[in-house]
């Protein structure tokens, strides 16, 4: 994702950022928190779990070099998420303007954020199916339909 960008401005990136560590076992943000930073595990693993009325559903286990909790710095969205770290964790928090700086001054690195998030979500799809098999199906309405 970061391949195009200059040797300089990965500087300028890393200087704009802070480093952060986390614990096995530490939460990174909550679903629902506000999306105020992505964050670029350096090293460890992080799990993003869906909180559901019925408990967590386990979403996808990220290692080093993704990047997480940029759906909701695009969105503005509250976090779609919880992640927690798997293992000890460091990551590269980054502040929201940073990274929607970054997106427009490199749509290619947009275009591979787009990509990824694509195969996380047919993964979470997987997940979320695999999960809810044989259980009874849940009626889901359309959000922002205007006139309801």
């Amino acid at each position: 994702m970061f391949a195009e960008i200059d040797t300089p401005r990965l500087k300028l990136i890393a200087f704009a950022s802070e480093r952060v560590v986390f614990a096995a076992g530490q939460i990174v943000f909550h679903q629902g928190g506000s999306p105020d930073a992505a964050y670029i595990v350096l090293d460890g693993e992080t799990d993003a779990l869906l909180e559901t009325p019925a408990g967590r559903i386990a979403l996808s286990r990220l290692g080093p070099n993704c990047i997480i909790g940029e759906m909701g710095v695009i969105t503005g969205a509250p976090r779609s998420a919880t992640v927690i770290a798997a293992t000890d964790t460091t990551a590269l928090r980054v502040p929201r303007e940073v990274l929607l700086g970054l997106l427009a001054e490199f749509p290619q690195m947009a275009l591979a954020l787009m990509r990824d998030q694509i195969r996380r979500i047919v993964s979470a799809e997987a997940r979320l199916a695999e999960a809810t098999q044989g259980k009874e199906p849940v009626v889901v309405r359309p959000v922002g339909v205007e006139g309801e």
